[in-house]
């Protein structure tokens, strides 16, 4: 183990970086989560950093950063590029230092997130297609203009900022044998292994990404940086290419496991853990509720699963319930086509309320040249009580004379 990895050396630097930080941000909740308990069978604690000032733990690392720079440096002000949570962190960091910043956000970031970036006192310039686009041209601007960049994760400060939710968990949760973080760039991860190793180093620390963007996971098992080139997952917080120097560091040496999750995994812990736990998180912070509901991460001991932030729009929610309810069979399409003529779409209609289902959306198309002549094709959007209650009703639809066309419904 190098020195720079060392838990116990990082120790006093995590302690003081709390030191730093206490008047700034917030100890995040640590909740004990009974649904999870009951269902995975062993105690489940959940570290709640979407509750930290702009909605995630980025600011922690951020802050510790800019309030161990030189005063010189901070007053030629900083630069960061990103599309989230390290944009919304840095800028209030650099605000509550009393000095300016620059945010490099892809032109394409979502106006929500930019009219946040500048509330918290930032200059926002809309550069490039990606991360790596805007991040090029935030470099750009630190040599033109002689900022100090703020890394969103492979930088020491920035790491031992990020520790200090590991102090927070390893008082909050004395009896813990296992934390569970998301892995973007390694960061937080980082931070708690070097915090949590130092003070229980039987605990174990496993990390999470999306399958789509795993260089993390694909680093550590061959041994060597690996990059992926087109990162892909809708958990955007998570969605990276490759990992940094420093992280990859510490997550080789002292991170015990990594897994990745699906999409189909992500999509269902933002909607179990807001209808079960009531917590609303964004999609790269559920990767951990995802892990251990899919079975891939299994434990006897009490484990603590690092809810990182939540900032998601609420559109997003709002597909995402409709993509979770539709996987649990709970909210069925059925398309079919009937006789055009008068009673036919109500008599439908009917059969579907007798069978207690909610009709949530009725399309009705009569043109074009897949319809035959004296024919209708409908498709209605129904919420049902039970996973199976949708097909039943479709076959019921077809005993009556409608004709089923969606084949997965079919009788």
């Amino acid at each position: 183990m190098s020195q720079s990895t060392d838990p116990v050396q990082a120790l006093e630097q995590i302690r003081a970086a709390a030191e730093r930080l206490a008047p700034h941000i917030r100890t995040t909740p640590t909740v004990y989560s009974y649904t999870f308990s009951e269902t995975l069978g062993t105690d489940v604690f959940l570290k709640l950093e979407n509750l930290q000032r702009t909605g995630s733990f980025k600011v922690r690392g951020a802050l510790n950063r800019i309030l161990t720079l030189p005063e010189e440096a901070r007053a030629k002000g900083l630069i960061a590029a990103s599309a989230g949570n390290h944009a919304q962190g840095v800028a209030l960091a650099a605000s509550l230092a009393g000095c300016s910043s620059k945010i490099v956000m892809p032109v394409n970031t979502a106006l929500m997130k930019v009219e946040r970036t500048m509330g918290y006192g930032a200059e926002v310039v809309l550069h490039g297609a990606n991360y790596d686009e805007a991040a090029a041209h935030a470099r750009e601007i630190a040599d033109a203009e002689g900022r100090t960049p703020v890394h969103p994760f492979d930088d020491w400060e920035v790491i031992y900022g990020q520790g200090t939710v590991g102090l927070e968990i390893a008082e909050q949760i004395p009896d813990v044998g296992s934390v569970i973080l998301p892995i973007g760039g390694g960061g937080l991860i980082a931070g708690v292994a070097l915090a949590l190793k130092a003070l229980r180093p039987e605990v174990a620390i496993i990390g999470v990404q999306a399958e789509g963007a795993s260089p993390m996971v694909q680093s550590i098992q061959e041994g060597e940086k690996r990059v992926v080139e087109s990162p892909r997952t809708l958990a955007e917080g998570i969605r990276v290419g490759k990992v940094g120097d420093l992280t990859y560091q510490v997550v080789r040496d002292l991170v015990d496991r990594t897994v990745t999750v699906n999409e189909d995994e992500i999509e269902s812990g933002v909607v179990e853990l807001m209808e079960k736990n009531k917590v609303v998180a964004e999609a790269a912070a559920v990767t951990p509720i995802a892990a251990m509901l899919a079975g891939k991460v299994r434990s006897r001991e009490t484990v603590c699963a690092v809810i990182s932030g939540g900032n998601i729009d609420l559109s997003t929610i709002g597909r995402l319930i409709e993509s979770g309810l539709s996987r649990r069979g709970r909210l069925t399409s059925i398309r079919l086509r009937m006789v055009d003529e008068p009673g036919s779409l109500r008599c439908m209609l009917e059969a579907m309320e007798a069978a207690h289902a909610n009709i949530r959306d009725v399309r009705h198309d009569r043109a074009g040249w897949k319809v035959p002549i004296g024919s209708v094709e409908v498709e209605v959007l129904i919420e049902t009580r039970s996973a199976d209650a949708g097909a039943n009703i479709a076959r019921q639809l077809a005993q009556m004379g409608y004709e089923v066309i969606d084949p997965i419904i079919a009788p």
